[in-house]
């Protein structure tokens, strides 16, 4: 059966769709891989190539799922005025960091006392679009430059490291610098996703949005996104090769070639270096160029992903989580392991819990299918209740 008609554009819901499908990979390692909740799969000193790819292609997710929201911001507020524009994201932003705070992290916990909360991707998009609220005043040119100087630039702010629970502290948290912190005894904050890069991600995501314009010229549109993606990945190797700027850990020579390479692609996430975005955004603009017309039933498949990326992002921690406590009960382990308070995170009490990655991709697999229908039915619900305002919001 193909997809309702509509007026998106499938090449952005395409690429969306595919690291949303890619992205319930590494929360299903998060839930089901040996020490995963203790350990880091880039550590090269305990990790595997197949482990870091394992990772690493998850990498792609965060900052495509950023830009392409700067993207979508820009395409509809082609058919709006600014003034509306600015309230849609303003109160959008308002509504993802009460959703990141009070529902992400109680599907993530599982623990109703809040004993860790983690600010995330939802909270980091959230911030980003109201500070995106106010930049779309700015002529456009003005906007290209600052996203580009917040992402070419924010490295330089590397070595600017506070401690302690100040106020002035807690906003450079937020802005910069990653940081858990302690406020009592039983909870915990952990600012992951600093977002003064993520602004700019947001910013020249909206600008991008340009040449996705109705009326703009499929051909120079290619043209763009080949010169974007060839470009963007060669300044990565460029500037990782030089190895003095761009990432806060430069990459060094390894116990053998392969770790060599693992240590070269080993880029910063939190916050995101500029090689991490550029390595990421780099091979997203090629992916767009070459699905500028593709159809078919895989792209059908991830396209219905794509069209309703926040009830599935939602809906698949929910799940994993969920299906993690059902396999320990039903192994006759302690399913309460699976309830995660500001203690587990200090102590090693699920250091040998887990599967293989044999597991891992196959829970994967399987939960990505089982979300596919529910998700196609909220798609055709959402497509078909285009006069209900709220559906915007979800």
């Amino acid at each position: 059966m193909s997809l309702i008609k509509s007026t998106r554009i499938e090449s952005i819901d395409l690429l969306r769709g595919v690291v949303m499908v890619i992205m319930a990979l590494d929360h299903v390692r998060d839930y089901f891989h040996l020490g995963a909740i203790v350990g880091d799969p880039t550590n090269l000193e305990t990790t595997t190539p197949f482990l870091f790819f394992t990772r690493f292609i998850t990498h792609y997710c965060a900052p495509i799922f950023v830009f392409l929201a700067g993207t979508s911001a820009m395409l509809y507020g082609s058919k709006k005025t600014k003034i509306e524009l600015f309230k849609f994201l303003f109160t959008r932003g308002l509504w993802l960091i009460f959703i990141e705070v009070v529902v992400m992290n109680f599907l993530w916990w599982f623990d109703v006392s809040y004993g860790f909360i983690n600010l995330q991707v939802i909270w980091a998009i959230g911030l980003s679009m109201i500070a995106l609220s106010f930049i779309i005043y700015l002529p456009k040119k003005m906007m290209l430059v600052l996203g580009l100087l917040l992402v070419f630039g924010h490295n330089l702010l590397d070595g600017i490291i506070t401690e302690g629970s100040s106020f002035l502290s807690i906003l450079w948290y937020i802005a910069h610098q990653q940081k858990f912190l302690q406020i009592s005894p039983d909870h915990m904050i952990a600012f992951y996703y600093p977002i003064i890069p993520w602004i700019g991600v947001i910013v020249l995501g909206y600008c991008f949005g340009n040449i996705y314009q109705r009326g703009f010229s499929i051909e120079l549109r290619k043209k763009w996104l080949l010169t974007l993606g060839f470009g963007t990945i060669a300044l990565f190797f460029i500037l990782r090769g030089i190895n003095i700027y761009g990432d806060m850990v430069p990459w060094s020579t390894q116990k053998d070639t392969v770790f060599t390479i693992l240590s070269f692609f080993k880029v910063t996430k939190y916050p995101p270096s500029l090689l991490f975005l550029l390595i990421t955004l780099g091979p997203a603009f090629l992916f767009l160029y070459a699905t500028e017309n593709i159809k078919n039933k895989l792209s059908d498949f991830f396209l219905v992903f794509g069209r309703v990326p926040f009830f599935y992002y939602v809906l698949h921690v929910f799940v994993i989580h969920l299906t993690a406590l059902i396999v320990l009960l039903i192994l006759g382990e302690n399913w309460k392991d699976m309830i995660f308070d500001a203690a587990s995170f200090t102590t090693n009490k699920m250091a040998n819990y887990g599967y293989s990655l044999t597991v891992v991709y196959i829970v994967w697999i399987a939960i990505v299918l089982l979300l596919y229908p529910i998700s196609k039915k909220y798609m055709i619900y959402k497509a078909n209740n285009r006069d209900k305002w709220w559906l915007s919001y979800l």
